[in-house]
């Protein structure tokens, strides 16, 4: 059986709060034994990679450039796309459900298109203008809602 593929999107430069959250959703998308996919880069990306590294996890980062070097010290597997934010589709496309969290311009593109292609697209703490759209509250209930699982907290 194929583990489930969840994205985690959100900015390159984030705050400290918005890093906490994404590394608690990285660690737990590794611990119910899913893979994390994100862009590859800094900020959200490298934290939700952190945090599934720390776990035991495996991450895929979809990457914006032509060089695997760009990947974030905690991508287990760099793809190298070569397409800049084109690149958001193939994130999109690759997960069965996407997690934001916080996020810019390139995030509100992803969602956008986690929707188009009907994916499950969970915000924590990002935006939210979309009616389709999961809110979630905490780490855990975005990570349960994103493997349609119980949300407990």
């Amino acid at each position: 059986m194929r583990r489930k593929m969840i994205a985690v999107i959100g900015g390159g430069n984030v705050d400290r709060a918005i890093w906490q959250q994404a590394h608690a959703v990285g660690r737990l998308i590794a611990e119910k034994g899913s893979v994390v996919v994100t862009g590859g880069l800094g900020g959200v990306m490298q934290a939700a990679c952190q945090g599934a590294r720390e776990a035991g996890g495996e991450t895929i980062g979809i990457l914006p450039g032509a060089d695997a070097s760009e990947a974030n010290a905690f991508v287990t597997l760099p793809i190298v796309t070569g397409m800049s934010e084109a690149r958001n589709a193939i994130i999109a496309r690759t997960a069965q459900a996407l997690i934001a969290v916080g996020g810019e311009y390139g995030t509100l593109s992803e969602i956008a298109f986690g929707l188009k292609f009907g994916k499950r697209v969970i915000s924590l703490h990002s935006w939210g203008i979309f009616d389709e759209m999961l809110i979630a509250e905490t780490p855990q209930q975005a990570v349960a809602l994103a493997l349609e699982e119980e949300a407990s907290g």
